[in-house]
């Protein structure tokens, strides 16, 4: 059983400088910088400020909460210190007033207040002296909440900035369906600092207008390629692979399986047609069961704009293993320690507020040095005021 650091050292950093001018300061205590979010709700009748009913759901979500009612339940058993803690007074919220403001409240907004103060706490800091920090990976990928539709209409997607670094959510948007995510691209990414960092994702964002947005934000790119681009497709396949050396190679044994995973690489200076394109990437991956049978190998393509001076081979497949590993390290969390595949909840901005409350989860988890997810939620379930730390 994995064991988890249950007090956390606050570390200080300013928020990333993503437009002109100072930025504001980052509130040390998740509660304050919560302030920031509008309440849905009408002013007659109120009883439990918003930030406190958000403050109780973001801490019964890090002790395993998975619905309105776990979040009410959890709240309910609180000591009157904790209670005060989080400005609840002598009531807990109900299950209705948690639904009410869940699904009212602005998911875009939220997220980009919790993402914020979530950079700020677990932005890391050079010491004098120690080297400088290995370069930043950042994964987009989507992920539909299965559970979250109604009959006859589409589950809500949401595509995710993911730090493969520290394992942490940058960043979430809902957008309407796979094909959209190309929309969402740029307006996810606006508020995060990506300056200097790789950016990978899938073939879907294997756009000229994205490596032009990236190039301007100072960020590089590594995308895979295929059918959408058969063009490029079609040049990368045409290089001539069987003359170029494998530069990385890799083998793994996990999930029952024994896998291969060979890397060549060459440059493209001149002639693919894609914008900054400078190293073209051909991934093969021969995979088969560990108690034997045959192999199933599968030829991947990719494009960046990093040059050979700028990357090496081994900098390049950690950065594709570790975006292909977002399927573990976050959609496979989501989906087995907090039920989100299997979650019921559908109406209003519910699914996608519940998804960042599961993200914040994973990121201060992890920050705090948890390797087991359902352990480290189990840990904090047995006495609630062992998640204050963590968001003051």
């Amino acid at each position: 059983m994995s064991v988890f650091v249950s007090s956390l050292i606050d570390r200080a950093a300013d928020q990333p400088h993503l437009s002109g001018g100072d930025p504001e300061p980052v509130p040390a205590d998740l509660l304050l910088a919560l302030r920031a979010v509008n309440d849905p709700r009408a002013r007659r009748g109120r009883r439990h400020d918003v930030v406190a009913v958000l403050g109780a759901a973001v801490c019964a979500v890090l002790a395993g909460a998975r619905s309105y009612i776990g979040i009410a339940e959890w709240a309910r058993d609180l000591t009157p210190t904790v209670r005060a803690r989080l400005g609840l007074g002598r009531r807990p919220p109900s299950e209705a007033t948690i639904r009410r403001v869940l699904q009212g409240v602005d998911a875009a907004e939220l997220d980009r207040v919790v993402s914020t103060w979530l950079a700020a706490r677990s932005a890391p800091h050079s010491a004098v002296g120690q080297p400088a920090q290995p370069r930043r990976v950042i994964a987009l990928d989507g992920k539909s909440a299965r559970g979250a539709r109604h009959a006859g209409e589409r589950a809500v997607h949401l595509l995710a900035a993911f730090d493969t670094g520290n394992g942490g959510v940058l960043g979430q948007t809902v957008v309407d369906g796979k094909t959209n995510e190309i929309s969402a691209f740029g307006p996810l990414l606006d508020r995060i600092d990506i300056a200097g960092a790789i950016i990978t994702a899938d073939a879907l964002h294997t756009q000229r207008a994205h490596v032009a947005y990236l190039a301007g934000r100072g960020a590089h790119y590594l995308l895979t390629v295929k059918a959408n681009q058969p063009t490029l497709l079609r040049q990368l396949k045409a290089l001539p692979w069987n003359d170029v050396p494998v530069a990385d190679t890799t083998t793994d044994k996990a999930h029952g399986r024994q896998e291969q995973r060979t890397l060549k690489l060459t440059t493209v200076a001149a002639g693919i047609g894609f914008p900054g394109a400078a190293l073209a990437l051909q991934i093969t991956r021969r995979s088969r069961p560990l108690r034997g049978g045959r192999w199933r190998t599968e030829t991947v393509y990719a494009i960046t704009d990093l040059t050979a001076e700028q990357t090496t081979p081994v900098e390049l497949a950690d950065a594709l293993r570790a975006h292909w590993g977002i399927e573990n390290r976050l959609h496979w969390v989501r989906d087995v320690s907090f039920g989100e595949d299997l979650s019921q909840v559908r109406t209003g901005h519910g699914p996608a507020v519940m998804a960042t409350l599961r993200n914040l989860a994973i990121s201060l988890l992890r920050n705090a040095g948890a390797t087991n997810i359902a352990a480290a939620c189990r840990h904090l379930s047995r006495h609630p005021a062992r998640v204050l730390p963590m968001i003051m």
